[in-house]
């Protein structure tokens, strides 16, 4: 199966060896030579798996992982580290990392450590969430109940669903083509237009100010994402 995955490595040699290495198991790679422009990319939520230099120009890959536990991204990573230190590894896999490898590693053990990964991300991807708490709201799928400030709250089955599909995909970027899809099962009457008013209902309902935000964020020109 095809994932996306963001390499962010700044030694132009192991960037080139590590992306024929992926593109040979079929996977689409992009890569980021820079802390900064990896945090970046790996905001947009767009992969399945970041691979993280520790050692990088502008931010190093603790804080780049730090920042994205932070503000909810919960894609898989992978540290790379030329370092072999355990305090190294225990900082990276505290930080938010899932997996730590040290360089100079053997290219048979990186491709067994990222289908694992994929394999883990995949599994949970098939998990239905049942329930889900974030900042003062909590849902309950199963009953089809939801509470904000502890408060009852009254939602249609079809925003329920909606929001349990954007919870489920937490950190990435949803198209509205796939929700088309996934949530309304292209239903001839449904346009984009029916999705972006369910989810101006669903941020009346979840949101303090729904001008500004905080869950489900508009990407302009490709869908909607939802931070916990």
């Amino acid at each position: 199966m095809s994932s996306s995955i963001l390499l962010v490595e700044d030694e132009p040699g192991l960037v080139l060896t590590i992306s024929d290495l992926l593109a040979t198991q079929g996977h689409l790679v992009k890569a980021a030579r820079d802390g900064e422009s990896g945090l970046q990319l790996a905001q947009t939520g767009d992969f399945d798996l970041v691979i993280l230099d520790v050692m990088l120009p502008h931010k190093d890959g603790f804080e780049v992982c730090r920042q994205l536990r932070h503000h909810g991204i919960d894609t898989a990573i992978l540290m790379l580290t030329a370092r072999s230190q355990v305090a190294d590894r225990v900082a990276g896999l505290r930080g938010g990392a899932d997996d730590y490898l040290v360089k100079p590693f053997d290219p048979v053990e990186l491709l067994a450590r990222v289908d694992a990964l994929l394999r883990r991300v995949q599994k949970q991807d098939r998990i239905t969430i049942q329930t889900f708490q974030f900042g003062d709201v909590k849902v309950n799928f199963e009953s089809s109940q939801l509470w904000k400030k502890g408060q009852p709250v009254s939602i249609a089955t079809k925003e329920l669903q909606l929001l349990q599909y954007l919870i489920h995909h937490r950190g990435k970027i949803v198209a509205r083509e796939e929700i088309l899809e996934k949530v309304w099962q292209y239903s001839p009457h449904v346009s984009s237009r029916t999705i972006d008013v369910h989810v101006a209902w669903l941020r009346q309902k979840l949101e303090d100010n729904p001008q500004n935000p905080k869950h489900i964020h508009t990407v302009r020109g490709k869908g909607y994402r939802f931070s916990p």
